[in-house]
């Protein structure tokens, strides 16, 4: 059984081999798991899965395999004795569920009335307080209300239902699936390089172990600064226009930033760079910073990343007052090129689907600069370009 299964998660294009699968064997034969397809699932995917960004392929692939398995028409309950079914389900009941169970004769009785129910009821029953349906008071049922009954499908509304049975749901995360903070977080964890600086404020175990020891079983602590990640990263956000669409998603990439990293600046330019930006953009037009005070004060160390759907008149690349706000004086392409020999690892993350960067000419033009270095706002895209930057 344990093969199939293993084929199925294959097929998902999950990277996993036999060496997962004998670890999880070898976790069935010490009994971890065992009696509880909840337990199978959580022990599986603790062997089989490498990586969380897997873990939607994973639910999925599970969950097929699982419908699988219940309608197989080879699989002999019979021999299960039913005494060990009883014990694994009563072992969850508190007394008080046991208690209401017994006033409607037993587990026995109840899913006997169940069993005779399904051959009788021909139909959907909404309401009442025999047939099977939603919101009554039979035992059977969801929606509705009986002190111990047996949920069938829906969801809980009263959480006094002695058995659920309805369909697992699983939550995408998905190198392909729709953005998330935590997904970001997961592609930008390869962009990391710890170190440990400021106060000495952290225990530093080893080291007090192997100082006590030195010292004959004299306590001796030694402490050091906390760890963190030491990557600087400046980024600039395209913003308004036709970036409007995509602030939900550049809002997500933003928290997940300014979580995983330490060392941040951040600046904002509408549609291409030129000779000011700006922090704020309540006050854009007061308190602008000279792009040129930005090449001179951030260091080569940092890490540079652009993120903006580089849609505009081609004029405003190449052009002198070119730009659709204010008459610049130098075009926006000299500038973009000026980063560009500033920092050694810049990226452009692009929000648009990269089916239709070809038929935007600023895109092309934007990405040649970028020495091809232009990434789709996917999670795919994100880990693409965190590698480049991490070499």
């Amino acid at each position: 059984m344990l093969i199939d299964f293993f084929y199925q998660i294959k097929q998902a294009r999950i990277p996993v081999s036999l060496q997962e699968l004998l670890t999880l064997i070898e976790a069935l034969e010490k009994n971890l798991a065992f009696g509880s397809m909840d337990e199978f699932y959580q022990l599986s995917k603790m062997c089989l899965v490498k990586d969380e960004k897997y873990f939607d392929r994973f639910d999925q692939a599970f969950g097929k395999y699982y419908q699988g398995l219940e309608s197989r028409d080879d699989l002999d309950v019979s021999k299960i004795p039913e005494d060990w079914l009883k014990q694994e389900f009563l072992k969850h009941l508190t007394d008080e569920e046991k208690a209401k169970i017994e006033a409607m004769g037993g587990l026995d009785q109840l899913m006997e009335t169940l069993k005779k129910r399904l051959e009788e009821q021909k139909k959907k029953h909404a309401g009442g307080n025999k047939w099977i349906g939603t919101g009554g008071t039979s035992p059977f049922g969801h929606g509705g209300y009986n002190p111990a009954g047996v949920r069938i499908g829906g969801e809980s509304q009263h959480k006094r239902a002695v058995k659920v049975w309805e369909k697992r749901q699983y939550r995408n995360l998905d190198d392909n699936c729709e953005l998330g903070t935590r997904n970001i977080k997961v592609a930008l964890k390869k962009l990391r390089k710890f170190a440990r600086t400021g106060s000495a404020d952290e225990l530093d175990l080893d080291d007090t172990i192997k100082s006590t020891a030195k010292d004959g079983g004299l306590l001796n602590i030694k402490m050091v600064p906390e760890r963190h990640n030491a990557v600087k990263l400046l980024v600039f956000f395209d913003i308004g226009g036709s970036m409007d669409r995509y602030v939900q998603m550049c809002e997500q990439l933003f928290s997940a930033i300014r979580t995983e990293f330490k060392h941040l600046e951040y600046f904002y330019f509408h549609n291409c760079v030129y000779e000011s930006l700006w922090r704020d953009n309540s006050r854009r037009y007061d308190e602008g910073v000279d792009t040129n005070d930005i090449l001179h004060t951030f260091g080569s160390d940092y890490h540079v990343i652009f993120v903006g759907d580089a849609a505009m008149s081609p004029w405003e690349l190449i052009y002198e007052n070119g730009s659709v706000e204010h008459d610049n004086a130098e075009p926006g392409q000299l500038w973009l090129k000026r980063i560009k020999e500033k920092w050694d690892k810049v990226i452009w993350l692009n929000p648009v689907s990269e089916n239709y960067w070809q038929f935007t000419q600023s895109t092309q033009m934007i990405k040649e600069i970028f020495d091809n270095k232009m990434y789709p706002l996917t999670i795919s895209g994100i880990t693409e370009g965190i590698q480049f930057l991490s070499k």
